[in-house]
């Protein structure tokens, strides 16, 4: 089963059709299994993982109408296909506990993780009452004091922040059961940073998890013209850490190698680099139409729509019903509508106004900020 690819047919955000009806009807129809307490376990986890995607995927939807139609300054980039990884990730960490640095494509994180949509809608329509201020836009957002960094353009740059902020928390005593995360593209993992974050936290035995979606194109340049190795996994050994696989389109899949590598760095097994094999579905962001990626490519297995995949796996394991689907799909998207109409009656900010703090919410800042 194919995704459907974003540059040729973009997703209606006032109609959802996340899910192929076909495919939930033939599915629904197959036996519920008897679970045991494990498998209950399992089947908690995989809701919610899986609301997290199509809370992402719906979020993303309405931002790149609200994109299309002008209402949104700079730019849109949306993680359409990477849901099953960005969501296993967020859902496996804990805000106030953990320290998590999404990426431009993790909205599906961001909503696993604990961000509130309001404060997603209040930042990209750039309201004075978002958690920026309405001073900066898009992804540019986050809460420091509860672990949660803001994503940082210079790619590569979160894994080092990421990596700094464990140290600092080792050197303080503050580092027990906790677990630092971030997500990389295959093209952020040639910059430096990326390097240099990464064999730092291997030396220093940090439990540092990330991700590498591999969707086959940094911007526009194919893999093969990003690195030479195998798969970017094998860079795992070379670093001293502990290196996984995944089927990027697979919501079991993520949900069971992603969460099991939080679960071996949070018990003190070290880093964990996990590459993720998938298609992004969408272009680099909502101003490319992704004609440099090829048809047979789009019609590979990496081009799997994993919201659509994941409901088939929910499905036939009996963890969900096509009613249950149905129904949260209408949930998120009407909590994604009422998130922007707050948003945009919102003012925006007055710089005359302003204190000009470098971190604009006060309940966020760090340190004496007052000296």
């Amino acid at each position: 089963m194919n995704g459907v690819w974003q540059g040729e047919a973009k997703i209606n955000a006032e109609i959802p059709l996340l899910i192929s009806q076909r495919l939930i009807k033939h599915c629904s129809v197959l036996p519920s299994p008897t679970l045991t307490d494990a498998d209950l376990q399992t089947k908690d986890q995989l809701r919610t993982i899986y609301r997290a995607m199509l809370g992402g995927r719906l979020m993303e939807a309405k931002l790149s109408s609200l994109y299309k139609a002008g209402k949104i300054v700079g730019g849109v980039y949306l993680g359409t296909g990477q849901e099953a990884v960005s969501a296993s990730l967020g859902c496996s960490l804990t805000m106030g506990r953990d320290v998590y640095s999404p990426l431009i494509r993790d909205q599906a994180g961001r909503t696993g993780f604990g961000e509130p949509f309001l404060d997603c809608a209040r930042t990209y329509l750039g309201s004075a009452a978002g958690p920026m201020r309405g001073r900066d836009g898009n992804i540019h957002r986050g809460n420091p004091a509860e672990g949660y960094l803001a994503m940082i353009s210079h790619l590569g740059t979160s894994v080092s922040a990421v990596a700094g902020v464990l140290l600092a928390r080792r050197i303080k005593g503050e580092l027990e059961g906790c677990v630092g995360a971030t997500c990389i593209g295959d093209g952020g993992t040639s910059t430096g940073a990326f390097h240099e974050g990464l064999n730092l936290a291997a030396v220093e035995k940090l439990p540092l998890v990330v991700i590498i979606a591999d969707n086959q194109f940094a911007y526009s340049t194919p893999s093969d013209r990003q690195f030479a190795c195998r798969d970017l996994s094998a860079r795992a050994e070379g670093y001293g850490v502990k290196g996984h696989e995944v089927d990027g389109t697979s919501l079991e899949d993520c949900a069971r190698v992603i969460g099991g590598a939080v679960e071996a760095a949070r018990e003190g097994g070290g880093p964990q680099l996990v590459v993720a094999k998938l298609l992004r579905l969408s272009g680099h962001g909502e101003h490319d139409d992704g004609s440099y990626v090829p048809q047979e490519l789009r019609q590979s297995l990496l081009a799997r729509d994993c919201v659509e995949l994941g409901a088939e796996q929910l499905i036939a394991a009996g963890h969900a019903t096509r009613e249950e689907i149905t129904q949260w799909s209408s949930e998120l998207r009407d909590a994604v509508q009422e998130a922007v109409a707050i948003a945009t009656q919102e003012a925006a900010p007055d710089a005359r106004t302003e204190d000009w703090f470098a971190l604009s919410t006060p309940s966020m800042r760090e340190g004496d900020y007052e000296s």
